[in-house]
C-alpha cells in the first residue's frame, strides 16, 4: 500500500478495520511472502504489509460465516486459499516492522462481529444518520461512501420493482443526488422534476417537503449554469419555506443563502448581498455562540 495509506493503517491500530472487496488470503507464510515481496521489487515507494489474521469462533455469528476455505476450487490448491466475504470487521492489533526488510510490515488482526461494543455502537451510529429501511438503507450508505454505480444498480432494480408512486419518487430523489454527486447534472434535474412531478399530486401546495425538492432542482440548475431557472425554483422553495417555517428556522437561512449565490454568479452584487445578509442574521439568531 501507498505511505499515506500505512500512516493510516498504524493510525488506526486498536480500532477497527473493514476491506471493502472479497479478501483472498493464504495460509500458507511463504506464499503469501511471496507475493509482497515480488510487488515491492516491483514498486520502490510502497510499504509492504501482511494480515496476520487470527479467526475466534467465539467472535463469529452463529448464523454468518464471513470466510470459507476454498482450496478445492482454487486454481493453485497449495495456496490452501481462504476467501473472506466483503465488510468482514477485523481489530487491528499489534503492527511490527519484519527485522530483514524495513519496507515490510506484519499487522495482527482479529476477526470480529456485532457483539463487539465498539463495531455495535458504529452500527447503531450509521442506522441513526441514514433513515429508511432495508435496501433503502443500503443504497443510501452506499451513496455517502462514494460506491455510486453500485447505488445506481441497486436503485434501477429497485425502480423495477416499486409498488406505489411513493416508493418510485424516493428512489428518484436518490437517483437526482446520486446524478448530482457524480456531476452529472442534467439526469440529476430529470430525476428530481420526476420526483417533483409524482409528489405534487399527493402533497399539499405548502409542504416543506417540496419546498426541498424546488431546492434540489435549483441546485442542480445552478451548477449548470442556467441561473434564471435556478433563481425560479429557489424562489418556490422559499416562498414554501416562508409560509410553512419560523422566521429562524436554518432552512430559511439556506434558502436565502442559496438565492444569493445565484445573484453573484450572475453579478448581480447588491442583491446578492441583500440575501446573505438575512441568511446570516438568521444563522446568527439559531446558532450557539462560538465557545
Amino acid at each position: 500500500m501507498n505511505k499515506e495509506d500505512f500512516q493510516n493503517l498504524l493510525d488506526s491500530q486498536g480500532g477497527l478495520l473493514s476491506f471493502n472487496n472479497f479478501l483472498s488470503t493464504s495460509m500458507e507464510r511463504e506464499e503469501a511472502t511471496s507475493f509482497v515481496q515480488d510487488a515491492l521489487k516491483r514498486n520502490p515507494d510502497i510499504v509492504g504489509v501482511m494480515f496476520i489474521m487470527a479467526i475466534d469462533p467465539s467472535k463469529i455469528s452463529v448464523s454468518i460465516t464471513p470466510f470459507a476455505m476454498i482450496d478445492e476450487h482454487s486454481a493453485l490448491p497449495q495456496e490452501q486459499e481462504i476467501l473472506f466475504t466483503m465488510h468482514t470487521v477485523f481489530r487491528v492489533g499489534e503492527i511490527t516492522s519484519v527485522a530483514k526488510n524495513s519496507r515490510l510490515w506484519e499487522v495482527q488482526l482479529t476477526i470480529t462481529d456485532e457483539s463487539d461494543p465498539q463495531l455495535a455502537g458504529l452500527t447503531d451510529r450509521i442506522k441513526q444518520e441514514i433513515d429508511g429501511r432495508g435496501w433503502r438503507r443500503m443504497g443510501k450508505l452506499m451513496l455517502q461512501v462514494g460506491h455510486f454505480d453500485q447505488a445506481e444498480e441497486l436503485y434501477n432494480e429497485l425502480l423495477e420493482n416499486a409498488s406505489d408512486d411513493s416508493d418510485r419518487a424516493l428512489i428518484y430523489q436518490q437517483l437526482g443526488q446520486l446524478k448530482y454527486h457524480q456531476g452529472k447534472y442534467p439526469e440529476a434535474a430529470k430525476f428530481f422534476e420526476k420526483d417533483l412531478e409524482i409528489s405534487q399530486k399527493t402533497l399539499s401546495p405548502d409542504d416543506p417537503e417540496l419546498a426541498t425538492m424546488y431546492n434540489n432542482i435549483g441546485g442542480v440548475y445552478n451548477n449548470m449554469g442556467e441561473y434564471s431557472k435556478a433563481l425560479e425554483y429557489y424562489e418556490k422553495s422559499l416562498k414554501i419555506r416562508e409560509k410553512a417555517l419560523p422566521p429562524t428556522h436554518p432552512d430559511l437561512a439556506t434558502s436565502y443563502n442559496n438565492i444569493g449565490g445565484v445573484y453573484k454568479n450572475m453579478g448581480e452584487y447588491s442583491k446578492a448581498l441583500e440575501y446573505y445578509e438575512k441568511s446570516l442574521k438568521i444563522r446568527e439568531k439559531a446558532l450557539p455562540p462560538p465557545q
